[in-house]
Parts: structure tokens; C-alpha cells; sequence
């Protein structure tokens, strides 16, 4: 299978596409892990989620000016409509994604 391109990662037709941005050596990143696979399970099929790490992919963290790490960046249509760093609790990411999937 070709590797996506992060443009084509997250224009997911109709679906929002959750982006955690990390790195393997980020301990707040190791306890967002738990909160994501929590959240995806409640929006089964109805949302993507996506983990992007930012050693690896330097240029796609620089382009969405990712500073510090753990940041959740929320793209709807391709686009960033919620962004929030740091370590995020379920509900408040069910709260931000709400507008985005129950259309």
C-alpha cells in the first residue's frame, strides 16, 4: 500500500481526522495514548484518528506550527478547526469534535 501524503491523511471526506502530534520520548505524549484509543472507540467509525511523529515528519509539524508536544489538531474537510496542546481529557475532546461528528 503507498504511503499517504499528510494532505491526503487528513482530507477524509465527510469525517473529522484527529491529528496527535508526538514523539516516542514525550511522557504527557505516552498519556494522551489511552484518552485517544478511548475517544476513537466512542466515535467508531465516525472519526480518524491519526498520530504524527514529529521527529519524523518535522516539516508537517513546522507547517501547522506545533511548538510543543503532545498538540491534538481537529481537521474537518482538510482544514484545522481545534487545536489544543498539552495533555487533553476525553470529554473535553468529545466536546470539541461534537460540531464535526454527529452531521
Amino acid at each position: 500500500m503507498p504511503r499517504k501524503s499528510f494532505s491526503e491523511l487528513i482530507d477524509s471526506p465527510g469525517m473529522p481526522v484527529l491529528v496527535d502530534f508526538f514523539a516516542t520520548w514525550c511522557g504527557p505524549c505516552k498519556t494522551m495514548a489511552p484518552i485517544l484509543e478511548q475517544v476513537a472507540a466512542q466515535h467508531g467509525g465516525k472519526l480518524r484518528v491519526i498520530k504524527i511523529d514529529v521527529d519524523r515528519n518535522q516539516a508537517v509539524a513546522q507547517q501547522y506550527r506545533v511548538q510543543s508536544i503532545p498538540t491534538l489538531i481537529l481537521f474537518h474537510k482538510g482544514q484545522p478547526v481545534w487545536r489544543q496542546a498539552g495533555v487533553v481529557a476525553a470529554p473535553q475532546i468529545a466536546q470539541a469534535l461534537r460540531p464535526f461528528v454527529e452531521q
